[in-house]
């Protein structure tokens, strides 16, 4: 009976290491299958989830409490898991370089407790080379076990959508990769019980890495492309929006649209490829130059403002500007590396009072993290402008009459980042629409 069999026939268990936003639907999604230990370091975390609250919102708080996943922060608990899927997360440093100490400290938590016979699968999004160079390292020096005789590693890069209810663990294709054929198939295996689209088989571990991170770098450089058209026409006096629109109805453009590139996949994933052909002695000049405009947006949104305070005869100094939104995208409550705080570090260079509504973001999270204080949108009043920079549900369906209750001057500054409002409305509402 091989490693599959036995996880089929609950003899043997899998582990989900780290129980964020891509390992805890996962964990969760395997539970109903066969057994599952739910492994993070942050203690914290994982008695909300013995008590059925989902930080995450991605299964839902009454799935998390009838799920079977044994939650643990103990790393011994893994020696009696034969199966390993590390799924924590791969950042990146001050200076854009690849920030590897997640995925190494779980390496070395895994390798640790590691047994033989098992499967060491990573999820992380890395750079070519990062799981057989570096981590298969740290597995074979901590567990004193010999990779390919006593224990195998594989790749399978996850693909979740934070906030994504169409898109979900199961229904996107799985791309697997083991490093030699029996790991590749025990591996595609155990996937295919929860993916309901099917597995891809990758050649090697390093093609699937370098699937996964490119799969970022086209879309990052997808809305570059949709940001600098958006700056161009700014100077211009076209609407980008109805640019796209236009140029939408032939049946081959690309549909992508201006806004903020944040978060921990698509504004941090170029920099690991780009960082790897680096070492081999290669500047990139394409993936670089579109980090560089996205990365650039939120002060770009923060002067358009500026500009349009202006023109609305208010005094920039002192003047009070509401950003609506400050997590990474749409109805996702995650805020890490949300590039709409560029766009309030700006605004308060210049002396403005900002006040930040998010409904869907954890005040707690949003404090430690940039020290910003969460407000209830039904206390904003006398304000100058207001910034809609994420499309929460909650901001869309807002009417126009409430957000000018909101201002304490007739020419209303609406910034509408994403595009929320149909421009013709606003205006004829006395506003000052801007949108990118």
């Amino acid at each position: 009976m091989d490693l599959y069999e036995k996880i089929l026939n609950r003899k043997e268990k899998i582990s989900v290491v780290g129980l964020g936003y891509v390992g805890m639907p996962l964990a969760v999604a395997f539970s109903e299958k066969v057994h599952v230990i739910g492994f993070d370091i942050n203690s914290s975390k994982i008695e909300q989830y013995k008590s059925g609250i989902d930080l995450t919102n991605e299964v839902g708080s009454e799935k998390l409490k009838s799920c079977g996943v044994y939650f643990t922060s103990e790393e011994r608990d893994l020696r009696s898991a034969k199966f390993h899927i590390v799924a924590v997360p791969t950042p990146i440093n001050e200076d854009t370089t690849p920030n590897l100490k997640p995925v190494i400290g779980a390496s070395e938590i895994v390798g640790r407790n590691l047994t033989k016979g098992s499967i060491v699968v990573y999820e992380s999004t890395v750079y070519p080379g990062v799981t057989e160079d570096i981590c298969l390292p740290i597995l074979e020096e901590q567990s004193g076990l010999k990779a390919g005789l006593d224990f195998k590693i594989a790749y399978s890069p996850e693909r979740i959508n934070p906030g994504d209810r169409v898109h979900t663990v199961d229904n996107i294709i799985k791309i697997v990769s083991g490093m030699d054929e029996e790991t590749l198939d025990v591996v595609a295996k155990v996937y295919e019980l929860i993916i309901k689209a099917g597995v891809y088989r990758a050649s090697t571990i390093k093609v699937a890495e370098a699937a996964k991170v490119i799969e970022n770098s086209q879309r990052d450089i997808n809305i570059a492309f949709m940001n600098e058209l958006s700056i161009i026409f700014n100077k211009m006096g076209i609407d980008t929006k109805s640019v796209l629109e236009a140029s939408g109805t032939k049946w081959n453009f690309l549909k992508f649209y201006p806004g903020l590139v944040g978060g921990h996949c698509i504004g941090v994933d170029p920099y690991y490829l780009t960082y790897k052909a680096q070492q081999l002695g290669y500047h990139s000049q394409v993936i670089l130059a579109g980090r560089r405009i996205n990365d650039g947006m939120g002060k770009y949104v923060a002067e358009c403002t500026l500009k349009n305070l202006i023109k609305s005869d208010r005094q920039i100094k002192g003047a009070k500007v509401v950003i609506m939104g400050i997590t990474f995208k749409e109805n996702c409550p995650d805020v890490r590396n949300s590039k709409v705080v560029d766009i309030i570090r700006e605004l308060e260079e210049y002396g403005i009072e900002v006040k930040v509504v998010d409904p869907i973001a954890d005040k707690e999270l949003v404090w430690d993290e940039y020290r910003l204080i969460l407000e209830d949108v039904d206390n904003i009043k006398d304000i100058d402008a207001v910034i809609f920079a994420v499309a929460h549900d909650a901001f869309v369906s807002m009417d126009l009459d409430i957000i000018k209750n909101m201002h304490c001057n007739d020419k209303p500054v609406l910034i509408d980042v994403k595009g929320i409002f149909r421009k013709e409305e606003a205006v004829k509402n006395g506003f000052l629409y801007w949108r990118l």
